[in-house]
């Protein structure tokens, strides 16, 4: 695991958590945006880095490097985290754990998905060889290719943006971290009812993915501060990165 530093020493620090089989630059397109209120620390998950030789175990042990991370670096104590997608997990997870304290953790539309150890088998078995061929060859399976084809240039903008944030292209990833994030991000429970003094959780609710995700902001979250975006899964994190920005400096300054 690697931590990818920039910006002002001097300013609150913001910890940046990619989504599953993305990779640290996939926040590239918002830090010069955030270097103007943060110091920013990209986190680069074990696997997903081309400059180590690592792969990803699972959630709870990257959890611990980055808790280690946090203390010997930063005093045990960051301003925020935005946890995009699977990040939004670590967050969650970084936060229930209670080892490291984040003031201001934001959720970046997750799904928050969980299953079973057999569900999770069976879903993790069927998404890693597609996952894992797009990843080597760069090249998207030819139904995917034939979906986009038909969307109107709005939806392929998205698409294409949203898949710009995964590591295509990448063949030092493997076949075993790929199963491993996302099975471990299956079985991996968070609290319900999260609550911890001094720790604010804001989330970032694209409305078109569906009232049930906000079910679970509540469920997992006890005052979750919830901000709601008619759009789609990450869109606005893809799409709009000056408004992105704005949103995430408005709720850590509490504007």
């Amino acid at each position: 695991m690697k931590f990818y530093e920039s910006g002002d020493h001097g300013k609150p620090v913001i910890f940046l958590f990619p989504g599953t089989c993305c990779l640290y630059n996939s926040f590239d397109h918002v830090l010069e945006g955030l270097h103007v209120y943060f110091y920013t620390v990209a986190v680069s998950y074990d696997g997903f880095d081309s400059n180590e030789n690592t792969q990803f175990h699972s959630m709870e042990e990257e959890c611990e490097k980055i808790e280690q991370e946090i203390m010997s670096h930063y005093g045990g104590k960051i301003k925020a985290a935005y946890g995009c997608s699977l990040g939004g997990s670590f967050v969650s997870l970084l936060i229930q754990r209670k080892r490291i304290h984040i003031d201001h953790g934001i959720i970046g539309s997750s799904d928050m998905d969980e299953a079973g150890k057999i569900m999770a088998t069976i879903q993790t078995s069927i998404v890693t060889p597609i996952m894992y061929k797009m990843v080597h060859t760069g090249t998207l399976p030819k139904f995917m290719e034939k979906k986009i084809a038909q969307m109107d240039d709005s939806k392929k903008n998205l698409v294409n943006e949203f898949l710009d944030m995964f590591g295509l292209g990448s063949p030092w990833i493997s076949k075993c971290s790929i199963y491993n994030q996302f099975y471990s991000d299956l079985v991996t429970k968070v609290q319900h009812n999260i609550d911890v003094p001094n720790t604010k959780i804001h989330i970032f609710y694209a409305t078109k993915m569906g009232e049930k995700y906000e079910k679970r902001y509540h469920t997992y979250f006890k005052n979750p501060d919830i901000h709601r975006f008619n759009m789609q899964h990450e869109e606005l994190f893809c799409c709009h990165p000056d408004k992105w920005v704005e949103e995430v400096r408005s709720v850590v300054e509490g504007i």
